[in-house]
């Protein structure tokens, strides 16, 4: 895979990865204000600036995705179960996920 070493400037690909990992970074930011927030006004500016990196990353890891660069493992039945169990049991003792 092409780099920047060199002086050759960023691939197609690394410019992607790069730009998923702003988008993941604002998504990190604008949850923690959001649960940190009381006010309504902010609150309600938050929640519409978490959906917007939240699509914009979902929408640049289709790309990643689509082109083969970045290759995930489809979840099984048996590992949504399990992680369903684990929570229920663990996390949300209040069946909130059956």
């Amino acid at each position: 895979m092409p780099n920047n070493m060199d002086g050759r400037g960023l691939t197609d690909r690394e410019m992607l990865q790069l730009c998923l990992e702003l988008e993941k970074g604002r998504c990190r930011s604008a949850a923690n204000v959001l649960m940190e927030t009381s006010h309504k006004d902010l609150r309600d500016i938050y929640e519409g600036c978490f959906a917007n990196a939240k699509d914009s990353q979902y929408d640049l890891y289709e790309i990643l995705h689509s082109k083969g660069w970045y290759i995930q493992s489809q979840a099984t039945n048996e590992d949504v179960t399990r992680v369903r169990e684990e929570m229920r049991n663990n996390l949300h003792p209040d069946d909130q996920f059956m």
